[in-house]
This record gives structure tokens, C-alpha cells and sequence, in this order.
């Protein structure tokens, strides 16, 4: 197999695991250029992208590329243009036999084909993304109802409008849909969609060759701004700082704004007050775990996308199985038309349950009281020391509740060893902070959302 074939193989692994956003942030302009000893070099367009994939990422494309080849130990990044980067071919990889055929079937290949490499340059938007493909539900009809509010009346109602949900669910579906049908209605309004890992990525490129004017002229003259994932910006001041003045120089001028996180504003911890204030001054809307009817249509509408036809039992046993989101639902659905094309039959009951197999019984990772204490402090944008020793701040009592209750409810642990693993608490203060948290989760949606997705966190790091 190529080099080339091998990398969009892997890459449609990868963006399973890291999210479409940052995928499509990250991955694009990227290629392996050669692959000698048991190590592959990856060719990426700029050292703040090879940063970002040498830190963030790299555990993802390795495990990817070492699904296609045991053989390959460590991945490496050099900054180049693909395009024009000289790739090596003299060293063929020895991939799986089951992938060989791949490149050898045109219309297999082309199901591992960069997805979103033709997003618009100038608005960073995909144009598949759109209000019919999609899947209006239970779970999302809120979220959706307002997105087309502002479509029909954009800077005047709704604004910001928040959307929030947890990884998968199609909040980045649901804020392109509303760029794309903008520019449907009138070609010439200026949109601009873009994620908080770039925008972050664009103010130090800006810093550090003095252009901050040209990239607030870049954002500030937009008739709709589009951030995804803002979460990620509470890590970083200065990124905080240059968005409020955005936002404020785009709202003052009636300028249409439309955020998407993992949470609700009230629950990114080190969010400045003035930046939750006005997000919560506009519209918030959630989006839920889709139910089995959601789900099934959704399998349906993508089979039918693909031009596969897939047996009715086979839909009803993927949307019963996949517990998660759309996007592993999705994933199944890839796994076995790429199953059924491989062997040129039609899939069966059967071979779909063996084929999904890996994906459905997975070993669940294990969880540790310090992987609980770990993504307890991430989330709340804390330190660990500062939870598990005894300081009475008021933004780590919250933190440390929450990981108390996770130990106890998670891993089942005394109160006498959560209390002293926890700030030495004697165990009657473990104990009211389990119960505590119990009670708040009946009536405080926040809160339970916030704990589902600190127990993801366990459990996919």
C-alpha cells in the first residue's frame, strides 16, 4: 500500500477518537512522507500544528497507524507541504492483508477519503453540513429550533446563541447548517466559522508577527461568527481577553454570534464572569443522547447516502447496540459496509456482530481513584494538589464533592479512605458530600451533565 493510502486509512480512525473540529483543525495539509526502522514521518503545514500533534494527538495517530502495522513503534513530525514534500516510496509498508485490496477498489478508497478537505477557504465551512441531512429528534429539537430562528432573523434574536452537548452528538453539524444556509439565502453576508484550538492557534501566529490588527479586522467584520468547542478557551487569557472584545465589537453592531462547548457556560470553570454573562444573556440550548427511533433513522438516511443497502434487522441491531453518539454510530455503520465491500457480500446478521464485536465489547478502561482525582481537576480547570489537599477555596469545594461522589458511586470506595485520600477529611465529610451530590443531581441538570462528562473523561483517557 502507499504511503498516501495508508494515511487516509488511518486518518478516518483518527477522527473518530478526536472530534470533527479538531480534526479537520489539525489533520488538514498533513501527510506521511516516509516510513523506515518502525517509524513514520508525518509532514504537517506549520510548527504550531506540529506542536499541537506532537503533544496532543500523537498517542491517537499512533494507535491508528499501529492498527494497520504492529510493526510501527513512533510517529514523527517535520514541517512541509505535502504537495511538495518528497515522499518516499522505495520502502513499501507491509499492511494487513485485509487493507491491501483496499487500494486496488477505486470506490472503497474513496470511503477512506479525507472528509472535510473541502471545507470553504474563506469561511472554514463544510458545505455537507446542512439543515436537511440533519436528524431532527427529541434530544436536539430545541437546539434546532433555534438555530433556524436565527437563520430567519440573524443578529436580532437569539444572540449568542449557545449550544451544548457532549462529544458526537452533532452540535458542529448543527452550527455549520446555519453558516451554510445564511450564505444560501444571500452569498455576499460574511461568515466565518472557526474552532477555539485555532482561533488560540491564530492569536500566536498573531503576537508573534505583530499582525493582531489584521486578525481583529478578520473577525470583527463578519455578519456571523461561528465558534466551536469554546471551552478550550478558558485555558488561556489572553485568548479570553481578545474574544470578549470580539464578541462585543460584533453584538454592538447587531452582528449574529453562535458558540458550541461540552457544557454550559456556568460550568467551564475559568471562564471570566463577563464572558459567561454574555453568553448566558442570549439563548442556551442543550443536545441529549439521540433514543433508538433517532438513531435508527440516522443509520438509515447515511446507508442510503452511501447508495448501500443494508437490511432492516441489521439498522435496528447497530441502533440498539451503539450506546454512545452519532458519531461511533456512524463508525459502526463504516466498519461494515468497508466489511462487505472487502468480501463482496452483502453484510449478515452474524458477520455485523462479529465485525462489531471489537467496538461493542471493548474492555471498559478501568477507572483509579487517581484517574477520578485527574479528570475531576481537569474539568474544573484546577490542580490535583489543591483537591486533594485542605484548602477551603470556594472553587475547589464544588471539585472536591464531585470527586468524592465519583469514588464512592465509580469505584465503590469507604468513606473513611475517601476522606483521608481527599484533604484528610474524617469520614462524616465524605459522607455529606456524597449525599449531597446525590440530591443536587435530581434537580440541577448542570451538575449532571458535568459528572457524565468527567466519567467519560475517566474513561476514554
Amino acid at each position: 500500500m502507499e504511503l498516501s493510502d495508508l494515511w487516509k486509512t488511518a486518518l478516518s480512525e483518527i477522527e473518530l477518537s478526536v472530534g470533527r473540529a479538531s480534526f479537520v483543525t489539525w489533520f488538514k495539509d498533513t501527510a506521511i512522507i516516509d516510513a523506515d526502522n518502525g517509524r513514520i514521518m508525518v509532514s504537517v503545514p506549520n510548527g504550531f500544528a506540529k506542536e499541537w500533534l506532537q503533544n496532543k494527538y500523537n498517542k491517537f495517530i499512533l494507535r491508528a497507524i499501529r492498527n494497520l502495522n504492529p510493526e510501527i513503534k513512533e510517529v514523527g513530525f517535520t514541517i512541509g507541504k505535502p504537495q511538495l514534500a518528497a515522499v518516499r516510496t522505495d520502502r513499501p509498508i507491509q499492511i494487513k492483508k485485509r487493507l491491501m485490496d483496499i487500494s486496488e477498489d477505486s470506490s472503497l478508497a474513496s470511503e477512506f477519503e479525507l472528509k472535510d478537505m473541502n471545507i470553504n477557504p474563506e469561511t472554514n465551512l463544510n458545505p455537507k453540513y446542512t439543515f436537511d441531512s440533519f436528524v431532527v429528534g427529541s434530544f436536539n429539537e430545541l437546539a434546532h429550533a433555534a438555530a433556524q430562528s436565527v437563520v430567519k432573523q440573524s443578529g436580532h434574536v437569539y444572540n449568542p446563541l449557545f449550544i451544548y452537548g457532549g462529544v458526537g452528538l452533532g452540535k458542529t453539524h448543527l452550527i455549520q447548517s446555519i453558516g451554510n444556509e445564511l450564505i444560501k439565502q444571500n452569498p455576499k453576508v460574511k461568515v466565518k466559522y472557526v474552532s477555539s484550538e485555532k482561533f488560540m492557534g491564530e492569536i500566536v501566529e498573531a503576537l508573534k508577527n505583530q499582525e493582531m490588527n489584521q486578525l481583529k479586522e478578520k473577525y470583527r467584520t463578519c455578519d456571523l461568527l461561528i465558534m466551536d468547542d469554546i471551552q478550550f478557551m478558558a485555558k488561556t487569557e489572553k485568548m479570553q481577553e481578545e474574544f470578549f472584545h470580539t464578541f462585543n465589537a460584533l453584538y454592538e453592531s447587531n452582528k449574529q454570534i453562535v458558540i458550541s462547548s461540552d457544557r454550559p457556560p456556568a460550568a467551564i470553570a475559568t471562564l471570566e464572569d463577563r464572558l459567561k454573562s454574555r453568553f448566558e444573556g442570549g439563548m442556551i440550548a442543550d443536545i441529549g443522547e439521540p433514543d433508538y427511533e433517532t438513531k435508527l433513522t440516522i443509520l438509515k438516511l447515511k446507508a442510503e447516502k452511501k447508495g448501500v443497502s443494508i437490511q432492516p434487522e441489521i439498522l435496528e441491531y447497530v441502533a440498539q447496540t451503539i450506546k454512545s453518539n452519532i458519531r461511533e454510530l456512524e463508525g459502526a455503520l463504516n466498519r461494515i459496509i468497508l466489511t462487505s465491500k472487502m468480501s463482496n457480500l452483502p453484510p449478515s446478521l452474524e458477520d455485523v456482530k462479529k465485525t462489531l464485536n471489537q467496538v461493542i465489547y471493548a474492555p471498559r478502561k478501568f477507572a483509579t481513584p487517581k484517574k477520578i482525582i485527574k479528570a475531576v481537576a481537569d474539568f474544573y480547570e484546577i490542580s490535583e494538589k489543591e483537591i486533594i489537599n485542605r484548602s477551603r477555596k470556594k472553587g475547589v469545594v464544588k471539585p472536591r464533592q464531585v470527586a468524592m461522589y465519583l469514588l464512592r458511586d465509580e469505584l465503590k470506595c469507604s468513606f473513611p479512605f475517601i476522606g483521608e485520600k481527599l484533604g484528610r477529611k474524617d469520614h462524616t465529610t465524605a459522607i455529606h458530600a456524597y449525599k449531597k451530590i446525590v440530591d443536587e443531581i435530581k434537580t440541577n441538570l448542570n451538575l449532571e451533565e458535568e459528572i457524565k462528562l468527567i466519567k467519560e473523561k475517566v474513561y476514554t483517557s
